[in-house]
């Protein structure tokens, strides 16, 4: 069902995490060949500014791990209660292995915990792991959930993609536990599965895994740069029209299903795919343009999955909103959004992520797991 309501279930507390490292897109005028003007005429109407990306080494697992760290610390959170862990990303470490029992295990938690992934929404991801973590805990089969989501845009695009520019990274870390508080929640969730190919990484899955035949094969974008088939890939105008179409539609579809008005809603959370976009929504869902802001991705850029929640984290810090909606829209194609009361939820806002001296390079991998390998035959 597209349209679902939860009650008892209370957001305790959610942050966001971004890596040290930042870049800036006056620092990256050799994209546009050197041409200070064609520089301006893309950064004015997307809202481009900085954005943190990864060092060698980060991943989502390990951005994901220090948000759950930090969350559970600044909430005081007893960690043996936590009974479920969702891990939501299109950028899983492993093809088979699940990052959440990975971080279940650095973590340390009981052994009484669930857990599972979910991948591939990219930009809805929060919201549907959101209502995955609901509809758990208010069906009891958990009473306390920790949901993390995060992205390494920055690693799938490259730097030679048309799209590049538009990418930061991110991870955040949300705590869910049941309670008998009259807390209620409203999501909508739509797909459009006729449009897939308008947001894709073409190779690397298992229908065209990455092989010495496509290794030197590039194709040159519409603004002059190149691709692999393993980089991520947009049809921005598509996606744009998309966009402007379904998300103020899921607004409206959920105000009325929740029987509210514009009035009711302290902010409305949106996906910062660029500024462009975000002010089209804004405008087409007739959304009060002091209830939502572009001015994240200015700062962060697109963090995917995690941009909503950086949106709020970024925004409403130091505020104490009563019902936020978060409005997404992302590959699938899928549309997202839901009506969360947070008005004593903890917000631990956008964190910098320090870079840590152990890291692993790609060697120090490639070393390890040959060394495990030729242990396990030996």
């Amino acid at each position: 069902m597209s349209l679902s309501k939860f009650e008892n279930v209370r957001i305790s507390g959610f942050l966001t995490v971004v890596p040290e490292q930042q870049i800036n897109i006056d620092d990256k005028l050799d994209f546009f060949g050197g041409d200070k003007k064609k520089l301006e005429r893309y950064k004015k109407p997307l809202g481009l500014g900085t954005r943190h990306i990864v060092p060698e080494g980060m991943t989502v697992i390990s951005m994901c791990e220090e948000a759950a760290r930090l969350l559970i610390e600044q909430t005081n959170t007893a960690p043996d209660e936590i009974d479920t862990i969702i891990f939501a990303s299109q950028n899983h470490d492993y093809n088979c292995n699940p990052s959440s029992c990975i971080v279940h295990g650095n973590l340390g938690l009981s052994e009484e915990v669930a857990c599972f992934d979910t991948s591939g929404l990219g930009c809805t991801g929060v919201v549907y792991g959101l209502w995955l973590a609901h509809s758990l805990i208010q069906s009891n089969a958990s009473k306390k959930c920790l949901f993390l989501e995060g992205g390494v845009s920055s690693v799938v695009v490259g730097n030679t993609n048309a799209h590049s520019v538009l990418f930061g990274d991110a991870a955040a870390a949300i705590l869910l536990e049941r309670t008998h508080e009259p807390i209620t929640a409203f999501f909508n969730l739509k797909s459009i599965g006729r449009g897939w190919k308008n947001i894709v990484v073409p190779a690397g899955g298992f229908k065209l895994p990455i092989r010495k035949d496509i290794i030197d094969l590039t194709v040159a974008d519409s603004e002059g740069g190149t691709v692999h088939l393993w980089d991520f890939v947009m049809n921005g105008m598509e996606v744009f029209k998309f966009a402007v179409e379904q998300a103020p539609e899921s607004v409206q579809k959920l105000l009325d299903f929740a029987k509210m008005t514009r009035d009711d809603i302290d902010f409305f959370g949106i996906h910062q795919a660029n500024g462009q976009i975000v002010r089209s929504v804004i405008n087409h869902a007739r959304i009060p343009k002091e209830k939502a802001s572009s001015e994240t991705f200015t700062k962060y850029g697109n963090c995917g999955g995690t941009s909503v929640l950086v949106n709020v984290c970024d925004r409403l810090k130091d505020s104490t909103p009563a019902n936020v909606m978060f409005v997404t829209f992302g590959s699938g194609l899928s549309v997202a959004s839901c009506i969360l009361d947070l008005h004593e939820t903890y917000n631990g806002g956008v964190q910098l992520l320090k870079e840590t001296p152990n890291l692993q390079t790609r060697q120090d991998l490639i070393e390890e797991w040959t060394k495990y390998l030729a242990d396990k035959n030996s």
